[in-house]
């Protein structure tokens, strides 16, 4: 995406070449930015019409406009630090965790040469920044000086731990199919109908990547790090004014990104199911897919209770992780006694 707006600027001098990467960055993140901005308010909705409530529907037509209502409230409100706390980790955690969420999408490609950076690592990017993650919520429980947000910051900590390593195995299933860490390149790998995504060939292993990606994101049925019947609040509960705004846009934007990558992963990214359909952009195809996904989640959040911290953890632990080990090493032993290894690789 850079070298495309380099070249349409002109294509000569380091000043034409910034402003095409800062363009490039804004071409995502503003977009991304309103897009939180209606999930949280579709979030809402889904929860509401299977409660049988209205939902939002005050601000602005339908209440679409309740999301930006939100933020503006919080702008306006003053930004109280508790006394006792560290006022500089306090102030930097929620600054972390939203700029992560951010820089994750750098590697996102929404067509074909249509990614801020196009890197040969990009699966290894992710697992990256998304492990950084949890730096941001250890450090808001830590600085706040409470032990509601303590707690919390512990128990994400150990949660997110615990599920990015069964994310880890399941992407080795993947990436030994395709042969390559390039986001680009496992898109390309499903190519043409339907029949081609990798759901059908790793069905199981999609299964674990959705129930992981629900814990990875502190969503229901395991937000646990954030339960307001025992921590009030978890790690955020001293937060308040833009300070909870940034933990709030950080959630929902690392939610996008995982019903993303579970788009590129297993539902043939920016393809089309049936070539007939291909004079649709393939952006609006990641897009519907992505939508999909934040509909799923939202309907677990909607109906699926909440889980114990004991049975989080042995799921995490005692379930998923031999589970995903074990079909790491039956996808590998196929794919190499059956000759199925990818030859680019």
């Amino acid at each position: 995406m850079v070298e495309a707006l380099y070249n349409l600027f002109g294509g000569e001098g380091q000043f034409l070449y910034l402003l095409a990467i800062v363009a490039s960055i804004l071409a995502i993140v503003l977009p991304l930015l309103i897009g939180v901005a209606f999930a949280v308010y579709f979030d809402r909705k889904i929860w509401a019409a299977v409660q049988m409530r209205r939902g939002p529907n005050v601000v602005g037509p339908f209440g679409l406009l309740q999301s930006f209502a939100d933020g503006l409230k919080l702008f306006l409100k003053e930004t109280i630090i508790p006394a006792g706390s560290n006022k500089f980790i306090f102030l930097m955690a929620p600054m972390i965790t939203f700029t992560l969420a951010l820089i994750s999408w750098a590697v996102i490609p929404f067509g074909e040469g249509m990614a801020i950076a196009n890197l040969n690592v990009g699966i290894l990017y992710l697992l990256a920044i998304s492990s950084l993650g949890v730096y941001g919520i250890i450090m808001s429980g830590w600085a706040s000086n409470s032990r509601y947000a303590f707690l919390g910051g512990l128990r994400s900590a150990a949660q997110m731990v615990s599920y990015e390593v069964s994310i880890g195995f399941v992407l080795v299933c993947v990436l030994v199919k395709v042969g390559s860490l390039n986001m680009s390149d496992i898109v390309m790998s499903q190519e043409g109908t339907i029949l081609n995504w990798h759901v059908w060939l790793f069905f199981p292993v999609f299964i674990i990547f959705f129930i992981s990606a629900l814990a990875e994101t502190n969503r229901p049925p395991f937000d646990l790090p954030e339960a307001e019947a025992e921590l009030v609040a978890g790690y955020q509960v001293e937060y308040s004014s833009m300070a909870f705004a940034l933990f709030f846009l950080g959630e929902y934007a690392n939610i996008l990104l995982m019903s993303t990558v579970m788009a590129i992963l297993f539902f043939g990214g920016w393809y089309a199911p049936l070539p007939a359909l291909d004079f649709i952009p393939g952006w609006i195809w990641l897009l519907a897919k992505t939508a999909f996904f934040f509909w799923t989640f939202a309907m677990v959040k909607a109906f699926v209770p909440r889980y114990r911290y004991d049975q989080l953890m042995r799921l995490g632990w005692k379930v998923f992780l031999p589970l995903s080990l074990f079909l790491v090493v039956v996808y590998a032993g196929v794919m190499v006694y059956g000759g199925l290894l990818p030859t680019n690789g």
